[in-house]
């Protein structure tokens, strides 16, 4: 076993590692095999497209059609489980976002800290970002609440 390997298995994850950045294209990774994993359970075939130059990340099957599928990386506060809706171009020196909407069928969100995916259809997300709701409001408003429930894949 090489040094940088059995370092790695010595040592819990990051433990006594310095201060790194954070890999959001690991995040993504990560994110996209909980996904994948969720989907499958839920009885769809998963395909992977071959390369990351797509606009979506999955194609799912559900026996009579295929559907393209983006995954995001949610993340929980104050009851909602917020992420984004569109493409970053900001890692290549742009500014610009695009939305994914006549590109994708469905947008699958994992999130870590309830260790749930949602899948939301095309025509119920935004333009930027968005939010789905795990706990009740503070001010008991029901109208207009995307429920996570609503959303999450069994």
């Amino acid at each position: 076993m090489s040094i940088a390997i059995s370092y790695l298995f010595d040592r819990p994850p990051n433990a006594d590692l310095p201060e790194q950045k954070r890999n959001t294209k690991a995040i993504g990774d990560l994110s996209e095999l909980e996904a994948a994993l969720a989907l499958a359970r839920a009885g769809y075939l998963v395909s992977k497209p071959l390369g990351d130059s797509h606009r979506y990340d999955l194609i799912i099957d559900d026996g009579e059609r295929l559907a393209r599928v983006q995954v995001k990386t949610g993340r929980l506060h104050a009851g909602v489980v917020k992420f984004n809706c569109s493409s970053s171009h900001s890692h290549r020196g742009g500014s610009a976002s695009r939305a994914y909407h006549g590109e994708i069928e469905f947008l699958a969100v994992y999130c870590p800290e309830t260790g749930e995916t949602y899948l939301l259809p095309e025509g119920e997300i935004g333009n930027t970002k968005m939010h789905i709701r795990i706990t009740p409001t503070t001010n008991q408003q029901r109208k207009n609440i995307h429920w996570a429930q609503t959303y999450k894949l069994p």
